[in-house]
């Protein structure tokens, strides 16, 4: 399988502070990767690199062939990745119909499609985002990043949060999302969910790749060292 994303020996600094010590990722075509490890081991830092939300920065980042470790993040989205932000982030004083098309581009994720993987959404459309519920909110943004009609989708924390019931509909998504062959790069704390999704997984410690593999390869013994379960 040809990597899509491919990340090798990524340093990160906030500042002075260095915050990434070589992380190593790959993310091939249609695949699903999980991306772990305990609360402030590097995961959502190295989400925020991968997109030049964080400079500077070292090492290979490629997507799609093109070397991204040195591009603006409006440029890293165009190549097609999208972002289901930590937090939700919608626009909360815009309706549902304007969270949507304001980040749309031409594809085949439109506003119907998009409605059709969330129904609720076509009954909200000129509701503003500030109304919906959180879990209503999370769909809006996922649905946000699907309207860029992405090559690839990162998802950071999709699920923190929300009711069960929720969970499990977002679950069902990226679930539908992979069925239809969609890279993802998901971080979640719900380790057996992220386990039944994903085709490997890529552990973090201490901003450093301590463990990479398929997730039938991770052992009791590994999750308890890495993610303390």
């Amino acid at each position: 399988m040809s990597s899509l994303l491919h990340v090798d020996n990524m340093h990160a600094w906030y500042g002075s502070s260095q915050a990434l010590f070589g992380v190593d990722l790959d993310v091939g075509e249609g695949e699903v990767v999980a991306l772990m490890g305990r609360n402030g081991m590097g995961k959502t830092t190295a989400i925020q690199t991968v997109l030049g939300l964080i400079r500077p920065c070292t090492g290979e980042i490629r997507f799609s062939g093109h070397d991204i470790a040195n591009l603006p993040p409006h440029r890293i989205a165009r190549l097609g990745i999208g972002l289901v932000p930590e937090g939700r982030r919608c626009f909360p004083n815009l309706t549902v119909r304007e969270n949507l098309l304001s980040a749309s581009r031409r594809g085949e994720w439109t506003l119907g499609k998009t409605c059709g993987l969330f129904p609720f959404l076509r009954e909200r459309l000129d509701q503003p985002a500030a109304t919906l519920s959180g879990g209503e909110q999370q769909m809006l943004a996922i649905g946000r990043a699907l309207m860029t009609n992405p090559r690839m989708l990162i998802m950071d924390e999709a699920t923190e949060g929300l009711a069960p019931l929720v969970q499990q509909e977002i679950w069902s998504v990226i679930g539908s999302l992979k069925h239809d062959g969609l890279s993802i790069l998901l971080v979640d704390k719900a380790v057996r969910e992220l386990l039944q999704v994903s085709d490997r997984c890529v552990i973090l410690e201490k901003g450093r790749t301590a463990w990479t593999g398929r997730h039938s390869d991770l052992s009791p013994e590994t999750v308890e060292r890495y993610l303390g379960i």
